[in-house]
């Protein structure tokens, strides 16, 4: 059960690119909880998610002595889901979610494209948790972070965007 969690259902055992892999099926789970559910709920299931985590994480560590084995990926849910929980943040139908005016598929897209870019980069604060902490908190720490700062960038974006269209 374990490795079955914090690999994402094995999504993390694949060869190449596991980060993205399990970003990309953390991505419409995200969606799916906020069309049929809402930004608070989706924001509590990172959390609680990202607790058990760092328990599990620090579990397969001490046993293993890897730290941040790159196929644990359940740190990639926990930052998508945050970054969704930020922006679109918003509860749509199923049917309104291709529609563009509401900018719900835009804002999702633009979160798992800005939150990869950050996890894999890891500028500033992001890459001083990456480096300077250790165990499951290390490990899910600069994600949640990456997260966040994906998610508020993304809304802001989208803000931005609708300011410069109503201006035109």
């Amino acid at each position: 059960m374990n490795w079955f969690f914090i690999t994402l259902g094995y999504s993390g055992l694949s060869p190449k690119a596991p980060g993205t892999v399990g970003t990309l099926v953390s991505l419409p789970l995200g969606m799916l909880i906020l069309i049929y559910f809402d930004a608070q709920t989706l924001f509590l299931a990172a959390l609680l998610i990202s607790v058990i985590a760092i328990k599990a994480i620090n579990k397969y560590e001490l046993s293993s002595g890897i730290h941040d084995d790159k196929r644990i990926v359940i740190d990639e849910l926990s930052g998508m889901w945050f970054a969704l929980s930020v922006a679109p943040a918003m509860g749509v139908g199923m049917s309104e979610v291709t529609d563009f005016q509401n900018g719900f598929l835009i804002q999702s897209l633009l979160s798992f494209a800005l939150f990869r870019y950050f996890d894999i980069v890891k500028p500033s604060i992001i890459g001083r948790v990456d480096r300077e902490m250790s165990g499951g908190l290390g490990v899910m720490g600069d994600d949640i972070i990456a997260g966040f700062t994906a998610g508020l960038l993304s809304a802001l974006l989208w803000q931005g965007f609708l300011q410069v269209q109503s201006l035109l």
